[in-house]
């Protein structure tokens, strides 16, 4: 099932959806602190997250067209200048972006190949892709009050698998949510407390996992992709 457009709007401008972007970010911002002078891409709904990357040269925010309102979205609720399109075909040349970061958009994704195979095609050759996503043993997982609970969850293992056949390689790992997902909206000041004693306690039971993936040229076939056989032909001798 996938989160309606408008559901993951008014998560994120809720006090209890601010407090969830603000800890997600944080560690989103521990692995890219800072990223001047760099195209990044923002996909599924990945808008309450980009604005901490505002030295980038530039950031754009595109909503899946699958989505259910996608395509009745103001500006303003998709995030500023937010684009819609399908997932499965991009609007952007090859290589366009140094980075994409996709949020609510994996778990969702009606064709979960087509769509990283379409991320690797925009990224630059050292491109870097940060993928969050529902952590399957993780109480967000299993709550559909926020959006974190739609869609398929992951363990590592199965995300890293996923990564590695579609082009990726994973290079590093974090975790997020350690709150649990019930009275956000209260907690205030005292989110980031808990989380880093969730972090310490119970590290597997995150809410979302963070994977950074790099770009591999060096990969195998890509997936899908049809290997040429070499045929040898004898030329007959004049």
């Amino acid at each position: 099932m996938t989160t309606e457009v408008h559901a993951l709007a008014a998560f994120y401008r809720s006090r209890g959806g601010d407090t969830a972007a603000r800890l997600v970010g944080a560690r989103l911002a521990a692995l890219w602190p800072s990223l001047p002078g760099q195209s990044v891409l923002g996909l599924g709904w990945a808008a309450p997250y980009l604005g901490q990357w505002r030295e980038a040269r530039r950031c754009v925010a595109l909503v899946p067209g699958h989505l259910p309102g996608a395509h009745r979205l103001r500006p303003t609720e998709a995030g500023g200048g937010a684009l819609v399109a399908e997932e499965e075909y991009l609007p952007f040349p090859d290589d366009s972006f140094d980075r994409v970061l996709l949020v609510h958009g994996l778990e969702a994704a009606e064709n979960a190949r087509r769509l990283l195979r379409e991320v690797w095609r925009v990224l630059r050759d050292d491109g870097r892709l940060m993928l969050v996503v529902p952590n399957r043993v993780g109480m967000w997982a299993h709550l559909d009050r926020t959006p974190f609970g739609h869609g398929q969850p992951y363990s590592r293992g199965q995300i890293e698998l996923l990564l590695s056949r579609h082009l990726f390689r994973a290079e590093r790992r974090e975790a997020a949510l350690f709150v649990p997902p019930y009275g956000l909206r209260f907690l205030g000041s005292a989110a980031p407390v808990l989380e880093r004693c969730g972090r310490a306690l119970c590290p597997r039971l995150a809410g979302v996992i963070i994977v950074e993936a790099q770009k591999d040229l060096f990969a195998a076939v890509p997936a899908g992709a049809v290997a040429m056989r070499r045929r040898v032909v004898a030329a007959a001798s004049g």
